[in-house]
């Protein structure tokens, strides 16, 4: 029996009522840290090995060699933070969504909120996403399928075919999206044992067996979902969907599959063509090792300066909540400076905090929230910092590992984080070259995302009103998969679980769309707000 994990990002903060002040771009973590004097050095980047307690650092060959460069002191950052950044936008800005979509919001946070029907529903989606009995799959039970489709499928998904996912992310991008991240639903999460029994499966009709039913069937869902996106967007490609030869590669840190190697190679392919970037998921601990390894082997193909310098194709995915992720990503920073080539960066906070070790994972909140916006700073700074630190054991002797060339989107439901990244990428010291979106999940955080849509509207009429003036437009994205309703299943019970373990956030959703609800009420009965 598969295990689906927990997601375990971070509930949203309490607003702090203290406002902010722009100072020169600088680390934004709660409170105040002590900073050392550090030196931003401007080059290219790229990224490599996950390592923590549980997994092999990166080889010496390679972390050994870092790019470095003699520099000065220059523009030290404050020590000093605000503990608030201001709204981005207007006082209402889920007035951009379609009634309908808040009222189905307002009742899935209601569940979700709730101590007596959340039990229940998790308990039935858990089922659901199980069972191999047909009554209980919504592919084979037409009632079933019906009901789901127009309740969480419809919340959380883009459709089931092209039609129904053009007509989904257009209705997205008519809103005020700058675009999309689109993922085909296929997903395998392994419990203890069969990560334990995984083996090659590379000869014999097994072989044919996982090409078959696996690789090829990912392979085409994959390179549709490229097909459906367009210039702008983003595809998530998740290598676990792949099946069991992706598994044993992954887990033992060995090269693709010949057959699955062939398919990633196609993908990747279609994806320059198309010019859609192709965002490597980050997965449980157990594999995380594997996938680093070849995200960074087709970062250095494809992702190389000569041709588009500062535009990533492929980018890895960083984890906030695990301790190891800022020597982590300092390495593969160093990499993408020696070997010359951008380093595509999707941070997110973490999205196994069921299935990891817990261990390896940071203690409290408050560390994985300082470690994010941290990290986050350091990105859009192009600066080192003290959470993401120069990794070059000369670096206090004034010779420090330039920091390479980013592309960078941060997956945050935090509004605080994200209000934060946009008064640090404002402020003058981010390198605002640097290409930046920003993402929250189809049906979460809709009160995050819409804030970002309204302020892009603001920057966007600011631009239109003074041409002369240089505006960076907030460029706001929604993460969302598609596939048939059965194949949905396990990511709309983890979208479940994920509203469990950040009530604080989900309450906090609930509120809004109750609020807004109200507002639309009281202004159709005349009263001002």
């Amino acid at each position: 029996m598969v295990q689906v994990s927990v997601l375990g990002r971070s509930s949203l903060l309490p607003a702090y009522l203290a406002s902010i002040r722009h100072q020169p771009c600088g680390l934004y973590v709660i409170g105040q840290i002590g900073l050392s004097q550090t030196a931003r050095a401007v080059t290219t980047t790229r990224r490599k090995i996950h390592s923590s307690s549980t997994r092999p650092s990166p080889p010496a060959d390679q972390s050994a060699t870092l790019a470095t460069t003699t520099t000065t002191v220059i523009n030290p950052l404050p020590v000093e933070f605000p503990v608030e950044s201001p709204p981005m936008a207007k006082l209402s800005p889920l007035s951009v969504l379609p009634l309908s979509t808040v009222l189905r919001t307002l009742a899935t946070t209601s569940i979700s909120s709730s101590p007596i029907l959340l039990p229940p529903s998790l308990a039935a989606m858990n089922t659901l996403a199980h069972s191999n009995r047909a009554v209980f799959n919504p592919d084979k039970n037409p009632l079933l399928r019906w009901f789901l489709k127009k309740t969480f499928y419809a919340q959380f998904c883009a459709g089931e075919n092209a039609a129904e996912v053009r007509r989904t992310v257009d209705g997205l991008k008519k809103i005020g999206f700058t675009g999309v991240i689109l993922g085909y639903a296929r997903e395998i999460v392994l419990t203890e044992t069969q990560t334990r029994d995984l083996s090659a499966c590379d000869s014999g009709p097994i072989a044919e067996e996982c090409v078959r039913n696996e690789i090829s069937p990912w392979a085409a869902g994959t390179l549709e979902t490229v097909r459906l996106a367009q210039p702008g967007d983003f595809v998530a490609l998740k290598f676990s969907g792949a099946g069991r030869q992706a598994l044993y590669a992954l887990k033992n840190r060995l090269p693709p599959p010949k057959h699955l190697r062939a398919a990633i190679d196609e993908i990747c392919e279609l994806a320059v063509q198309r010019n859609v970037p192709l965002l490597f998921d980050a997965e449980q601990t157990a594999i995380q090792d594997g996938i680093d390894d070849w995200t960074l082997a087709y970062q250095r193909r494809y992702n190389g300066n000569a041709s588009t310098p500062g535009h990533a194709i492929i980018y890895g995915t960083y984890q906030a909540y695990l301790k190891v992720t800022p020597r982590t990503l300092a390495a593969h920073l160093a990499i993408a400076a020696k070997e010359d080539f951008t380093l595509g960066v999707k941070l997110v906070r973490g999205a196994y905090l069921g299935a990891d070790p817990r261990h390896i994972i940071h203690d409290t909140k408050t560390d994985t929230d300082a470690a994010y916006n941290g990290i986050a700073a350091s990105l859009i700074c192009r600066q080192w910092g003290p959470v993401l630190r120069n990794p070059s054991p000369e670096a206090a002797e004034g010779k420090a590992v330039q920091f390479p060339r980013v592309s960078i989107l941060l997956g945050s439901h935090n509004l605080e984080s994200v209000r934060r990244a946009r008064a640090i990428r404002d402020s003058a010291q981010a390198d605002k070259g640097t290409e930046l979106g920003i993402a929250q999940l189809q049906g979460m955080a809709d009160e995050v995302s819409c804030e970002l849509v309204s302020g892009s509207q603001v920057e966007r009429e600011k631009a239109d009103k003074h041409a002369d003036v240089d505006v960076d437009v907030p460029k706001a994205y929604k993460y969302i998969v598609w596939g048939t309703t059965g194949e949905c299943m396990k990511y709309l019970l983890r979208r479940a679980y994920e509203n469990r373990d950040a009530v604080a956030r989900t309450r906090s959703g609930r509120d809004a769309m109750w609020s807004e609800v109200v507002r639309r009420a009281r202004g159709a009965l005349g009263f001002t707000a």
